[in-house]
């Protein structure tokens, strides 16, 4: 019996996928109807699948540092302090 390509480019495309990026599944309970809804609007927009739009999100929240960190980084610098001249030479030279 032969295999279609489709099929093997499909088990091929699972068992990289499965190694590479060693992934788990992820359930999430009481999702209100209209969150989903919004959530597969946007999907469809950028031509993605639910899934992939949802699996982009999460990468992109786990890549940010906790709150927590960043305002600790903020806290932790030296800080510094303009006279009022300071502020109006940069508004004159188009700095914001």
């Amino acid at each position: 019996m032969e295999t279609e390509p489709e099929t093997l480019a499909c088990i091929l495309h699972a068992w990289v996928y499965d190694d590479v990026m060693k992934t788990t599944v992820v359930q999430v309970r009481d999702v209100p109807v209209d969150v989903v809804a919004t959530l597969k609007a946007r999907a469809d927009a950028r031509g993605e699948s639910l899934a992939a739009f949802l699996r982009n999100l999460l990468a992109q929240e786990a890549s940010m540092p906790p709150i927590e960190d960043v305002m600790a980084g903020i806290e932790a610098r030296e800080p510094f302090y303009l006279a009022a001249e300071d502020l109006r030479a940069f508004r004159e030279d188009g700095r914001p």
